[in-house]
């Protein structure tokens, strides 16, 4: 009996040794290897916030694009009016170059046709020859620089014309009768007035009798 108590004494630790290696969990496989992100890296970003990202960049671009493009817009507006203005400022130049000697030469031209219309009355056909060759030569001359004589030929227009009297008339009122003095212009600017006298219509009853 001692025996056998003593055998199974020393086997319980045995079979309890046994029950729980039964129990025991396998062994596991290889773990998979994980990736070590290197010092100082930054995280992928994700998808979403690349392509806002993306976005942003581009709007970027295209608002300094436009910005560029619009500078050079006013740019090039503002030449455009820099050599419009130049060259307006070139045509003033000449055209007051041109005003000042034809207004120097106004007068000679006027005792040319008075020289002319005295050798008609006094019947000196040689100076009247030579005289009216002056004066058509100078005449041709300052119509090549643009000169104009001023219509005084219908109703009466302050703008082109001075009314030095006025009086009754059987033209309507309003109507250049006389003329006293020729006027001119060089392109659209009046150099010198014609001075006239205008009608102011025909008389009254009183006025005729008297």
């Amino acid at each position: 009996m001692t025996d056998e108590r003593e055998t199974q004494a020393y086997a319980r630790p045995d079979d309890r040794a046994d029950g729980y290696r039964g129990r025991e969990t396998p062994p596991a496989g290889p773990a998979a290897p994980q990736a070590v992100s290197e010092p100082g890296s930054k995280p992928d970003p994700e998808p979403d916030e690349a392509v806002a990202g993306e976005v942003d960049e581009l709007a970027a671009v295209t608002r300094e694009r436009d910005e560029y493009l619009d500078a050079l817009r006013r740019l090039k507006a503002e030449f455009d009016n820099y050599r419009k203005r130049v060259a307006r400022e070139q045509e003033t130049l000449v055209l007051r170059a041109a005003e000042r000697l034809v207004t120097q030469l106004l007068p000679l031209l006027d005792d040319l046709e008075r020289a002319v219309e005295a050798a008609i009355e006094h019947g000196e056909l040689k100076l009247e020859d030579g005289v009216r060759l002056v004066h058509r030569a100078l005449a041709n001359m300052l119509q090549r620089e643009g000169l104009v004589e001023v219509d005084t030929d219908g109703p009466f227009d302050p703008h082109t014309q001075e009314a030095l009297i006025i009086q009754p008339s059987e033209e309507p009122e309003g109507t250049v009768t006389e003329v006293f003095q020729k006027g001119y212009k060089l392109g659209d600017h009046v150099l010198r007035p014609a001075r006239v006298g205008v009608s102011s219509g025909p008389p009254s009853a009183g006025e005729a009798e008297a």
